[in-house]
């Protein structure tokens, strides 16, 4: 068991591929136990390919992924159903099944367990639902839900089962400043009550400064830095103030290959 400080998850020498296309290049990261750690990118930089590894749900073309000592790639199906029982995931849309009650989206993963009794569940995600500030909406159905609320239910399935890991993909994503805000303290207050290591994908800057102690910038499949957000506001590198000043960056075109382009010569 790690203790505390130590890495609850090691990205060694990541390399990931798409068939042909080479997505993510020699990634090398680790996530502390009891820190929120924020990956952050623009479109196309890797994030949501590197989320996925972490969750064990693709396998690397090179390199390792270590989740609690365990490498995702080599674990029996038993013994990763166990590892993911030990990570909560809260998807980007939220993900809840539209058939099922708020309550019954919580208790999912606690059916999943099997040894628990149904007072036993109900009590749970009554819990949970506190927890997100979604007292009294167990019985309403997704559909009912704000955009913010459906962020919180996600949250509360969860964390129904009081993971060690907790990932966030894109959780400020659609939702309007106030809500989002809401959503950012909600994370930060998961990790101090819950003593919970936190990851969290997103393309949200404001919301990143606001909850990470420190941030992994990816851009192009390759990390640049992995630093406190102090730090990382003066790195120099000019792709990352780029992404922090939200700069277009235009290529850089040799004369010949610009009028090539313009004339169609081969």
């Amino acid at each position: 068991m790690a203790g505390p400080g130590e890495p609850l998850i090691e990205v060694r020498n990541l390399s990931a591929h798409y068939g042909a296309e080479q997505v993510l290049f020699d990634v090398n990261l680790a996530v502390l136990e009891g820190e929120v750690m924020v990956i952050m990118g623009g479109s196309g930089s890797g994030k949501s390919t590197l989320l996925r590894h972490l969750l064990g749900l693709e396998r690397p073309s090179a390199g390792q992924v270590i989740v609690l000592g365990s490498d995702m790639a080599k674990l029996r199906a038993k013994n990763q159903l166990a590892l993911r029982r030990q990570m909560g995931v809260a998807f980007q849309g939220g993900a809840l099944f539209s058939s099922l009650s708020v309550a019954e989206n919580v208790k999912l993963p606690l059916r999943e367990r099997g040894d628990l009794g149904e007072r036993t569940m109900d009590i749970i995600a009554r819990l949970k639902l506190e927890v997100v500030n979604l007292a009294g909406c167990g019985d309403m159905m997704p559909a009912e839900l704000s955009g913010g609320m459906l962020k919180r239910a996600a949250v509360a399935r969860a964390i129904a089962l009081d993971p060690r890991l907790l990932f966030f993909d894109e959780p400020s994503a659609g939702l309007d400043p106030t809500v989002a805000a809401a959503l950012d303290e909600l994370i930060l207050q998961l990790r101090q009550a819950m003593a919970m290591t936190i990851v969290v994908v997103t393309h949200e800057m404001e919301s990143a400064f606001q909850i990470a102690d420190r941030i992994t910038v990816l851009d192009h499949g390759r990390v640049l830095a992995v630093e406190p957000v102090e730090r990382l506001l003066r790195n120099k590198n000019p792709r990352i103030q780029n992404l922090l000043n939200r700069r277009a960056e235009r290529p850089e075109i040799e004369a010949a290959d610009y009028l090539h382009r313009l004339t169609g010569d081969a």
